[in-house]
C-alpha cells in the first residue's frame, strides 16, 4: 500500500519548483523599455501614411548649435505639401506650457525644455540642407503618449498652427488633416521628384558612426557649465549636494537620479 501511494508522490524538488525571480530593472533600463514602447506605437501610426509620403527616423546630422554638436531627428515625414519634424516624448503626467515659454513642466514639478524650441533647432539643422525655397514648408509636431494630460495653449491643438502638440495614438490622424488644410492654401507644392531630393539629402546627411552617436548621448547627460544638473529619468533639476552623491555611487553607474528615482 505504501509502495503504491509514494508513486503518486512528486519527485520534484519544491526548491527547484520556484519561479526565479527576473532581475530587477535599473530606472535608465526601465526608461529605456518605455521610449521603446512609445517608438514603437509612433512606427504603427507612421505605417498608415499614404504611399506617396516619405519618413525617415532617427536621424542625427550636425547642428553646430546644439549642445552636443549634433542634432538627434527623431522622425521626418515629406509629403506633397510639407515637412513635419516630429519629437517624441515619453513621460507620464500633466503637461504644463506655451509655445514661448522656455521651459514647461510635468505635473508642475518637473521641469523639462520647451520642446517645440528643441524642435526648431532640428528643423533648422535640416532646412540647412535643402534648397532655402523650402523654409516654410516645415510643421513641428510634438508627440507624448496617452499618459499624459495637456494643460497648454489652445492654439497647439489647432489644426491650422504650424506647431502641433499630439498623442502619439492620433499622430497620423493630425498630419492627414493638416495636409488637407494646407491644400487649400496657396503655396509651395513638392513634385515627388522633389520629395525624393529633399529624403537623399536627410540621408546623406545622416550619421551612423556608432562612435559619435555614444559622444552624442553622452555629451547630453552633461550638464553645461551654466545649467542644472537634472535626474536622467524625469529631468527634475537636482542640486550639487545630489549630483556629488550620485556620481561617488557605483549602483547609479555615472548617471543622475532625483532623491525620488534614487529609491526605486
Amino acid at each position: 500500500m505504501f509502495l503504491i501511494l509514494n508513486l503518486f508522490k512528486s519527485k520534484k524538488d519544491p526548491k527547484k519548483e520556484q519561479t526565479p525571480s527576473r532581475p530587477k530593472r535599473n530606472q535608465e533600463q526601465v526608461a529605456n523599455r518605455k521610449g521603446e514602447l512609445g517608438e514603437y506605437k509612433i512606427d504603427i501610426q507612421l505605417d498608415q501614411l499614404p504611399e506617396d509620403y516619405y519618413y525617415l527616423s532617427d536621424l542625427l546630422i550636425k547642428n553646430p548649435k546644439a549642445k552636443s554638436g549634433y542634432s538627434q531627428v527623431d522622425h521626418v515625414i515629406i509629403t506633397p505639401h510639407g515637412l513635419f519634424v516630429i519629437e517624441t516624448k515619453n513621460y507620464q503626467g500633466t503637461i504644463y506650457g506655451g509655445k514661448n515659454r522656455k521651459t514647461w513642466s510635468v505635473n508642475g514639478k518637473f521641469k523639462m525644455m520647451n520642446p517645440f524650441t528643441q524642435n526648431y533647432g532640428h528643423m533648422k539643422a535640416l532646412a540647412a540642407l535643402i534648397d532655402t525655397k523650402y523654409q516654410k514648408s516645415f510643421i513641428s509636431i510634438v508627440s507624448f503618449t496617452k499618459r499624459c494630460t495637456f494643460k497648454v495653449e489652445p492654439e497647439l491643438r489647432q489644426i491650422s498652427s504650424n506647431q502641433l502638440i499630439v498623442y502619439d495614438i492620433e499622430l497620423s490622424e493630425y498630419i492627414h488633416r493638416k495636409v488637407r488644410a494646407l491644400k487649400r492654401e496657396p503655396q509651395l507644392t513638392l513634385s515627388k521628384e522633389e520629395q525624393e531630393n529633399i529624403k537623399a539629402a536627410f540621408q546623406l546627411a545622416n550619421i551612423t558612426d556608432p562612435k559619435i552617436w555614444q559622444a552624442h548621448k553622452e555629451a547630453l547627460k552633461k550638464p553645461s557649465t551654466n545649467e542644472k544638473a537634472t535626474c536622467i529619468v524625469c529631468s527634475k533639476a537636482v542640486s550639487e549636494k545630489v549630483k556629488a552623491y550620485c556620481l561617488s555611487q557605483k549602483k547609479f553607474n555615472g548617471k543622475i537620479y532625483c532623491y525620488e528615482h534614487q529609491k526605486k
